[in-house]
């Protein structure tokens, strides 16, 4: 069993926050050999095979569009303005037979990205990134949350035996953790988060920073529109959910030690199974 954790408390107090580490996503991302990451034990609960594949290497769509915009949006809303302008290129090179910008999947763009020396977005990219930035500055809930603290900040830690590292989107001692994700449609938030496993990602990210600071702190997430009218909206997690959660991923970290311990990565679909359903 993992250690026990108090009852959560809305505020830390005055805490001192020099437990967090700060360093850039490349610098977390190439820890994640060593260390277990809320990304890798979704894949393991859905696919021991796949969390496998993905340790030792990137496996499929590790880097889509989507991602470098979510990541833009994270260093421009979390971080400002001067910040993004250090991460981030932004424009292109133009085709001079079309007076237009090479689109971002042609080798000119690339070469163009490579000289820049940071992650390169196109115009078209850039002004979904600040639509969407302006949804989250419209909602004054989501602004009051993110108005003090520390972005993505790292912790290190043992959690059920186990290694593990977590990235936060956004601490503040006295009001908790925020995690900022998006969506095509808010209307249907909830029904994405449950599909995509927000609740055990974040609950993973609670009870590994509890580890650390010995208290089990509130859960935000927030969440914005990549398409128009780009709207914005705050949802505070259920102590209950983010304990059921917490108890799901700590019995798959135990299966997950079983299967290291036999190197054995099944997919879940060994058997027959029996489809009764019309």
């Amino acid at each position: 069993m993992c250690t026990a954790i108090a009852n959560p408390v809305s505020s830390t107090g005055q805490r001192d926050m020099a437990f967090l580490i700060r360093e850039s996503a490349e610098e977390y991302h190439a820890r994640s050999k060593e260390f277990l990451t809320g990304h890798q034990l979704a894949d393991f609960r859905r696919c021991p095979a796949l969390y496998r594949k993905r340790k030792l290497g990137p496996v499929g769509d590790e880097d889509r569009p989507a991602h470098l915009i979510d990541r833009a949006l994270r260093t421009l809303v979390l971080k400002g303005r001067d910040q993004f302008e250090a991460e981030y290129a932004v424009g292109g090179p133009i085709n001079p037979q079309t007076g237009e910008m090479f689109g971002p999947t042609t080798r000119e763009f690339a070469e163009w990205a490579e000289v820049q020396g940071k992650a390169a977005l196109t115009l078209e990219q850039f002004d979904l990134v600040e639509s969407m930035a302006d949804g989250v500055r419209a909602n004054g809930l989501a602004m009051d949350l993110l108005s003090e603290g520390i972005a993505e900040g790292v912790v290190r830690t043992e959690y059920c035996g186990v290694p593990s590292q977590i990235r936060i989107d956004w601490f503040d001692p006295h009001r908790g953790i925020v995690d900022l994700e998006t969506c095509d449609d808010l209307t249907r938030f909830e029904a994405d988060a449950k599909h995509h496993g927000y609740v055990h990602h974040v609950a993973f990210r609670r009870a590994v920073l509890a580890q650390v600071i010995a208290v089990l702190m509130p859960m935000f997430l927030i969440s914005v529109e990549r398409e128009l009218p780009y709207r914005c909206g705050v949802w505070k997690v259920h102590d209950d959910a983010l304990a059921q959660a917490r108890r799901d991923n700590e019995a798959a970290i135990e299966r997950l030690k079983r299967c290291g311990a036999t190197d054995t990565w099944s997919t879940g679909y060994e058997e027959c199974r029996v489809l009764d359903a019309i």
